[in-house]
């Protein structure tokens, strides 16, 4: 016995309407909000010219602090006490204020107290990007 099956009109035919609907919602979105921009740009004002300004195009230098196994600081080779590293971080600090970074590299032999020393430095100058690493001879 065969069956039939008769289909319907109504899934045959998909309603444009709802589709049409958000077409024009988007459409009038997209023409308010580009008024918007234009209102803020027909301001009639004279800019002011910068002929010497640059983008910075690199990072500053990483300032290196290096403690040997007997606890001493060296900054660029010399040996320097913890109240010179301040007034450098601290001018470091105000030429670069969000961007300067300190490498505090200690030998593996000496105390945490003296890597503690040059965070606590670091921090007295406004330089939270520093980081500590620990290496041996």
């Amino acid at each position: 016995m065969a069956v039939t099956i008769r289909r319907s009109k109504i899934t045959g035919s998909l309603s444009l309407t709802p589709l049409i609907d958000v077409i024009f919602l988007l459409l009038i979105f997209f023409i308010v909000a580009t008024n918007f921009s234009e209102k803020e740009s027909e301001i009639d004002i004279e800019l002011p010219s910068a002929s010497q300004a640059m983008p910075l195009t690199s990072q500053p230098a990483e300032f290196v602090i290096n403690i040997n196994d007997k606890g001493q600081y060296f900054v660029d080779g010399a040996f320097r006490q913890p109240e010179e590293i301040e007034r450098v971080l601290q001018s470091k600090a105000a030429n670069n204020p969000l961007t300067q970074t300190v490498v505090i590299r200690a030998d593996r032999r000496v105390d945490w107290e003296y890597v503690s020393t040059a965070f606590d430095l670091c921090k007295k100058a406004g330089i939270y990007e520093y980081s500590a690493v620990m290496e041996g001879e």
